[in-house]
């Protein structure tokens, strides 16, 4: 089992900029993907943002070309940029490992990200 611990949220004005990391207990190598998934107040939980092994990404339409996510697998870590936040961007954070043959995926605890003036 790998733990997957969250940070970098906090509170940001809008327009501001966040960045994310999640560093895994083990290798983040040998899963499918890594991804970031959101849940605001009162919703459900959505995608945000994948990246596969090989470096390929892919985004909700909603954080096109505002938030960036990437990865260094030497240090078991996975980000997310996010730039030009805005209110609709407030929710917990979470970082998930995508796993093969259907597995269920690892979570982990989430952070916070709120933005207001």
């Amino acid at each position: 089992q790998v733990q997957l611990v969250e940070s970098g949220g906090g509170l940001v004005q809008p327009g501001g900029s966040l960045r994310l990391s999640c560093a895994a207990s083990g290798s983040i190598v040998g899963f499918k993907a890594m991804a970031w998934y959101r849940q605001g107040l009162g919703k459900e939980r959505e995608f945000v943002a994948r990246i596969l092994g090989y470096g390929v990404t892919n985004y909700a339409d909603s954080v096109k070309g505002r938030f960036t996510v990437s990865r260094d697998n030497a240090k078991n870590t996975v980000y997310l940029q996010m730039n030009n936040l805005k209110r609709e961007d407030t929710a917990v954070y979470y970082c998930s490992a995508e796993r093969y043959a259907f597995k269920e995926p690892y979570w982990g605890q989430g952070t916070q990200v709120t933005v207001s003036a």
